[in-house]
């Protein structure tokens, strides 16, 4: 699991492939939390995963810091 990344998700950095319309980013609710919960958006569902999770998910699937299209470069 990627330190950096989870560091990244917590300070408000968008992960995703543009191309495929697949994101993970933390809430701007979840920050601070003892159990923060990141969403991984695609575009047909929405779903909640663990920080721990959503790092998976970014290093298996090799996704990348991105612009979101809504939110823009960070999620709060």
């Amino acid at each position: 699991m990627s330190r950096i990344h989870k560091e990244h998700l917590q300070a408000g950095y968008i992960f995703g492939d543009v191309i495929n319309q697949e994101y993970i980013y933390l809430p701007s609710g979840e920050v601070g939390a003892d159990e923060p919960l990141a969403v991984l958006e695609t575009p047909s569902k929405r779903e909640d995963l663990t920080l721990d999770e959503a790092v998976r998910m970014i290093d298996t699937l090799t996704l990348k810091r991105c612009k979101h299209p809504l939110l823009g470069e960070k999620s709060f």
